[in-house]
């Protein structure tokens, strides 16, 4: 364990290294290409142990609770409150892994920046990209495909998981359902820009306790706080909460009174974009 922060920065100034190359392909333009700083980033996020678990575990959460919750809900049918007939979501059952799945891909985010300012590897990345400013814009990107591609899948396997235990109930539903598709793919996202929030607050921040401490009360913490309010104060303001405006894309029946999916998600995206426009002003003005 003692060679971990060691083997990171090793890890770092090869990718750093990678960065000066090309650079130095692109002498003639007088600056780094954004090419070379994106497969820079690409090679620190794929080389790092930390990257793959916290995937592995994202994807283990959304893909082992569609085992688990679906099958609770068939031994446990019909439930005794009647209310639970009503409101019943067969693609919220399936996709109750994304709850556990938003922590790995947060604090992953976070450690992508504050990993490189706690070995001071970030003074190599920043010498090798002058500029700075493209260094976060390719680390968000990388970090947003790469989460993409794994979370797409994730979740529609676990939605397909879990429809097929829901069936021996004839609970089940299609993704040629309304607003399925888009809930199942809306979970993807979702984990998408809690990952990108989480980078933001990390360069912004530039310490790992203080922003993975940050995202959980952002995502956890304020929704606690808001319950305890009047309700004259709490349904207003809750659902302008960042994690109550992420979440209404995964949902197949939203809540009546909440913003519609796609205007909720797309506010949620302006909170970490306003995070991640904080990063960049903090990133060219301090020093590494």
């Amino acid at each position: 364990m003692m060679n971990a922060p060691l083997d990171t920065a090793h890890r770092t100034d090869r990718a750093a290294a990678s960065g000066r190359h090309s650079a130095s392909r692109a002498g003639d333009t007088g600056g780094v290409t954004f090419a070379g700083v994106v497969l820079s980033e690409w090679t620190k996020l794929r080389s790092l142990r930390s990257t793959v678990f916290s995937l592995l575990a994202a994807v283990a959460f959304v893909v082992g609770l569609s085992f688990l919750v679906p099958l609770v809900t068939v031994n446990h049918w019909p439930p005794r409150d009647p209310g639970e007939l009503l409101t019943f979501d067969p693609t919220a059952r399936s996709l109750a892994g994304v709850f556990l799945a938003q922590l790995a891909v947060g604090v992953l985010g976070v450690l992508l920046i504050t990993g490189e300012y706690a070995t001071g590897m970030i003074r190599a990345t920043l010498a090798a990209v002058p500029t700075r400013l493209p260094v976060l814009w390719a680390k968000a990107l990388v970090f947003a495909v790469v989460t993409f591609i794994l979370m797409a899948p994730a979740s529609v396997g676990a939605f397909l998981i879990g429809q097929s235990i829901l069936s021996s109930k004839h609970l089940q539903t299609t993704l040629g359902s309304p607003g399925v598709l888009r809930a199942v793919l809306g979970a993807a996202l979702y984990l998408t820009v809690i990952g990108l929030l989480g980078l933001a607050l990390g360069a912004l921040l530039r310490n790992t306790a203080g922003a993975i401490s940050t995202l959980f009360g952002i995502l956890f913490v304020l929704p606690i706080i808001v319950r305890f309010l009047p309700s004259s104060w709490a349904d207003p303001i809750g659902k302008y909460l960042p994690s109550t405006l992420g979440e209404g894309i995964t949902r197949v029946h939203p809540d009546p009174t909440a913003l519609a999916p796609w205007t909720a998600f797309a506010l949620f995206c302006g909170y970490a974009a306003v995070v991640l426009a904080g990063a960049a002003a903090a990133l060219k003005r301090r020093d590494a």
